[in-house]
């Protein structure tokens, strides 16, 4: 029986682990097939997800540069056992704004405010801490299960402080998240209950002080009768 011949391997992108960041950050596509198309090892896609990777670079679309197209990420999503194609033709070097890029000294607070997110607002699904904070839904998923490798040493902080994400950007997603899932926001909750609390102990202050004064100013009253009173003939 003859052997089956071997495929012919296609052409490596121009900048394989750049591109492989852009496609775990911005495609569903499975890290077997990103490392298939980038022809790295699954286990460097893997550490890019995690964002632990020695080297970190900007995302490279290869959509733009003009090595793959949209109907092979598309038909990859759709079946996992897809491998995708690499467009034929040079490709050319650019620089892209892909999704919402993190300074390098930054990256290592990601997965703090990631914490801070999952724990102050359970209502905000996977996908919009993605959009919001710039990671993979595998690295959220970790986190919220607690099954990250570095789980031990991550401290929720505050996204906004970290300088992750702007404070109208929260503000917005926890508005939105909370009408959708149709619950109220915590902190409105809180405020209302501090609220009512202040005003009652400020009506006891008053009435105590009321009923202090009235207290005090009877007896000179009755003083004031006595000193004036005229004395009988």
């Amino acid at each position: 029986m003859a052997n089956s011949p071997k495929p012919q391997t296609q052409a490596q992108p121009l900048m394989p682990h750049a591109t492989a960041t852009w496609l775990v950050e911005t495609t569903g596509l499975t890290f077997a097939q990103i490392a298939a198309f980038c022809q790295i090892h699954v286990l460097e896609v893997q550490a890019i997800a995690d964002e632990t990777a020695s080297t970190k670079l900007t995302p490279r679309d290869p959509v733009r540069a003009g090595e793959l197209a949209m109907e092979e990420i598309e038909k990859g999503q759709k079946d996992p056992s897809y491998r995708l194609k690499i467009s034929a033709g040079p490709a050319q070097i650019r620089r892209t704004s892909g999704p919402r890029y993190t300074p390098l000294a930054k990256r290592q607070d990601k997965p703090d405010g990631i914490a801070w997110v999952i724990r102050n607002h359970p209502e905000i699904t996977d996908g919009q801490i993605s959009k919001l904070i710039g990671t993979t839904k595998t690295t959220i998923s970790a986190i919220r299960s607690r099954e990250h490798w570095n789980i031990a040493n991550i401290t929720p902080k505050d996204p906004v402080t970290l300088g992750l994400c702007a404070q109208r950007e929260l503000d917005a997603l926890v508005a939105a998240a909370a009408k959708k899932a149709g619950v109220v926001p915590q902190e409105d909750g809180k405020l209302g209950a501090d609220r009512d609390a202040m005003i009652a102990e400020l009506r006891a202050e008053r009435d105590a002080l009321t009923t202090e004064a009235g207290a005090t100013e009877t007896p000179r009253e009755h003083t004031a009768e006595t000193l004036f009173r005229p004395n009988p003939a």
